[in-house]
Formats: structure tokens, sequence, C-alpha cells
């Protein structure tokens, strides 16, 4: 059976996807995934992925045109279709190819578009399983996981005159917003700890965006970090997070990823809730202040605090965080 996967926008719910991917590998389907392009990459780490098609479309815009493109040059070489955006947009595709099988959510009223609907879920589940759910069956180990082979490592790393397990990598950004994300100062006195205490590098990773403000955190720290936010590709991105001796990070998708890599890990929560979105990893260590603090105000899912504080996430001491990073990689072998 040959199956189509049409992918989310986001980073993170791509690899929550993986488990779904996986299920489906197993039944004997040959996935394709149809991905935007800064999301393709996830789906390059999963074996199970047979092709990956990158979706020509500007984010956010209908394009039906380009859809029904698309579409037309699809016809006739699938069987099935899993819809995993809720969008009406994401479903098109798989309308407009005639796929006989197209499953999805009910999301936002796709009646003609899905022949096989489940029904939206209330609130905000835990991403794997829902799309996990979407496979039917009893889902069994719900752990996202990617994979690169060594020299995909080894380029990565020397690309940039690193080696495996010789660096740590923070991910000090997040797309969604600063409520998401852990003070840039704190980020530089862990950078200054963990440099005293093991003599090796910070790598500072994330998106062009993200580059200031690792710029910022470079600069609190001399000598501690390296800037490639906004210097390497994704999937190299992605391979240096694979290769880190520990990693440090917000609530992001390349949190995600580290977690599917199974890296030591220390993810600081704010305004989201690990509840929703943990970083699905036995190495990983999440630090989330609702309970010590006693913040009725969390989890808000709000992108800026509205009481300008952010107390959920300035009081995470570096201090903290490097224990909990100790603990991880103790742990972790």
């Amino acid at each position: 059976m040959k199956t189509l996967v049409i992918a989310p926008q986001w980073i993170g719910d791509a690899v929550m996807s993986e488990p779904l991917l996986r299920a489906l590998g197993k039944r004997g389907e040959t996935l394709a995934v149809a991905a935007l392009p800064w999301v393709a990459p996830v789906y390059r780490a999963m074996p199970q992925v047979a092709e990956v098609i990158e979706l020509p479309f500007a984010h956010g815009r209908l394009d039906w045109s380009a859809r029904r493109r698309l579409a037309a040059g699809l016809k006739g070489r699938f069987d099935t279709a899993y819809v995993l955006p809720n969008s009406l947009k994401a479903a098109l595709i798989p309308f407009f190819a005639g796929i006989p099988k197209r499953i999805g959510y009910h999301g936002e009223g796709r009646y003609l578009l899905l022949n096989q609907r489940l029904p939206n879920p209330g609130g905000r589940p835990p991403m794997v399983a829902f799309y996990r759910a979407l496979a039917g069956g009893a889902a069994t180990d719900e752990h996202p996981r990617l994979q690169f082979d060594t020299t995909r490592l080894q380029q990565a790393t020397a690309a940039v005159s690193l080696s495996p397990k010789n660096y740590w990598a923070f991910a000090p950004g997040a797309e969604y917003g600063p409520a998401k994300c852990w003070p840039a100062s704190h980020y530089a006195e862990l950078a200054r700890a963990l440099h005293a205490a093991h003599g090796l590098p910070v790598v500072l990773l994330g998106s062009g965006k993200e580059a200031a403000l690792c710029e910022e955190i470079s600069n609190a720290a001399p000598g501690a970090c390296r800037v490639l936010a906004g210097k390497t590709s994704l999937i190299d991105a992605m391979a240096l997070i694979a290769a880190a001796r520990g990693v440090v990070s917000n609530d992001s998708g390349l949190m995600h990823v580290a977690a599917a890599f199974g890296i030591p890990q220390v993810a600081v929560f704010g305004s989201t809730s690990p509840e929703h979105t943990p970083p699905l990893n036995d190495k990983a260590r999440v630090l989330w202040l609702k309970d010590e603090l006693q913040l009725d105000c969390a989890p808000c899912f709000d992108r800026v605090c509205r009481f300008g504080h952010t107390r959920c996430l300035t009081g995470v001491a570096a201090a903290r965080v490097q224990a909990a990073l100790d603990n991880a990689l103790a742990h972790g072998h």
C-alpha cells in the first residue's frame, strides 16, 4: 500500500508525528511525506519514510492553483492519505489527487475533503497520541525516534570544526514567542559555568531570527560560545544536536529533535505545559515552576507574559539547570 502523509507545519509537531509513521511503516505501508521546506528535513531523519515531497507554498496562503497542480502530479500514486494538520487547506491535495482513502480529524469542517474522520478532541491533548490515533489500534512505543548515520554526524561536526560529544548545544529561541524563552542572561551564566567546569564549547543553535539573541548570550559568556544560529541548515543543526554531549533548550522544535535523538537534555518550560508537549526522552529533565511557585496563570499559552514578569522562567536559576543536566548525563549512559 502506498501512503501519502500531509505533514504539520511546525518542527516539534513533525517530530511528534514519528510514532504514527513508524506504525504505518510496520504495517507495510510505503510512505511519502508532503511537507513545507522548513519541516521536510525532520522526515529525512525517519528511515521509514521513502520519499519527502517539498510543498512550494507560502506560509498561511491557500495557493489554490498551486495545490491543484501538485495534486495532478500525484494522481494514481497513492491508496491512502493521512492529513495531520486540522486546517481545510491541508486536506485539499489528497482530495484534488483523488486518493481513495483520506484520513484525518474533522478539523475545520472537512466533510467533503476527508472520507474517514476522527472527532476533534477537546482541550490540548498530547500531540504524539493525537497523531498516533489516526492509525487506529493500540499504541505501544510512543517515544519519537530520529536517526542519522555516523557519517552524517561526522560531516556536520567537522564542517564547524567540532567533534561528536565534545560540545554542548543550546537552543535558546522559540518561534512561538518570548513567553517560552528562558532569559539570555541565564543561558549566558550556564554557558560560563559549563565551560569552566568541562572546558567544552557551547554551540548556540537556531534560525536566523534568533541570531541576535545568540550573539547576546555569547557576548555575556566570553570565550564559551560558538554562535551557529542562522549559519546552518536545519538538517545540519539537527545533526549537531544529535552529536552533542548534552542539550539545553526552551519548549521548542529543537527540544523535540533532541528528545527524538535520545540526547541528555534539560527543557525549561514557561508559558506552555510539559503535560501537552513534553520531551519524550528518558534522558530528559524538565523544569517548570507552576506548582513550586503556585502560578495560577500557568500554563497561559501566551506569546508574551500578560503580567510582564515571566516569573515562570526567570525563577529557574542557571545552577539548577546545570544540576539537572548533570543528572541527565549521569543517568543517560
